[in-house]
């Protein structure tokens, strides 16, 4: 089990819980290790060319398949180098900040953002191209900070390196207790956790950051195999430690699979052109 996500993060964290509950439930031996780098692209190019029995998959995000896939160019991957299992969880992504700045809406940091630069940490390509389209739409121009994982743009906000940033659901915490302010969703439809901040559609953005962790195999796949392993991960994050940890972190399982999951990927990757060439 590929992991494209350092070690100690919320993707991490999840992953490993899926295998320990996979080995108690059916004794099947797990064996996660961290394939880091390039959006989830280093681990799937490691994937692409290994065995179709079901003995290697990877956890990725499906924007690894999408937008990251489709700028590396080099890597020379597309969604039909890969069989879809599932999804375990969508994103929970905010636009955050910590409490103490003092903004307590969206338009209290725009407000900000026109008398001074702030510092937008993000945490992908495709994050840092919806910043800057983000600050077009609102007639500001952000400092755009890209860094590794959410882990890392939540300690850059928490020690005011950055003012705000992207984070996809690791804010659920701070955000309770009062110590983060979700100041909009970065997704198509509200948070779960503050259903009133603006999506960025309301904010004149067309694009949205909507994505899903997805567990991928090679091309080709034994389709025993593809059905065993999905159904063994989809239980997996519906009970268990695994579900706790996804309901608390993520608002829930979902799992999207099949001919569906193949669709949503692909589309995915169809759409990365069109950001790309927005920000141009």
């Amino acid at each position: 089990m590929m992991i494209a996500f350092a070690a100690g993060g919320g993707a991490d964290t999840h992953a490993r819980l899926i295998a320990e509950d996979i080995e108690a439930s059916l004794g099947w031996e797990m064996i996660p290790e961290q394939v880091t780098g390039k959006g989830g692209v280093n681990a799937l190019v490691a994937l692409k060319d290994m065995p179709t029995d079901g003995s290697a998959i990877a956890l990725v995000v499906t924007e690894s398949l999408g937008y990251n896939a489709a700028a590396a160019k080099g890597a020379g991957i597309a969604p039909s180098d890969f069989t879809g299992l599932t999804t375990t969880a969508g994103f929970q992504m905010g636009v955050v900040a910590k409490a103490d700045k003092g903004w307590t809406s969206f338009d209290d940091m725009i407000a900000a953002a026109k008398e001074g630069e702030l510092r937008f940490g993000t945490m992908s390509p495709k994050l840092s191209d919806l910043a800057f389209l983000l600050g077009e739409a609102q007639g500001v121009e952000f400092n755009i900070v890209q860094v590794r994982g959410g882990r890392a743009v939540m300690d850059g906000v928490q020690a005011g390196d950055m003012d705000l940033g992207f984070m996809a659901g690791i804010q659920g915490k701070g955000v309770a207790s009062g110590d983060l302010v979700n100041l909009a969703s970065a997704l198509s439809v509200p948070l779960k956790q503050t259903p009133d901040a603006p999506t960025f559609a309301d904010l004149g953005v067309q694009f949205s950051a909507d994505g899903y962790f997805v567990f991928v195999a090679p091309a080709g796949m034994d389709p025993a195999a593809r059905d065993a392993i999905t159904a063994a991960i989809a239980e997996a994050t519906n009970s268990g430690k695994a579900a706790g940890m996804i309901n608390k972190a993520f608002g829930g399982a979902v799992n999207i699979q099949g001919a569906e999951l193949d669709a949503l990927l692909q589309s995915d990757f169809d759409a990365a052109g069109q950001l790309m060439e927005a920000v141009q």
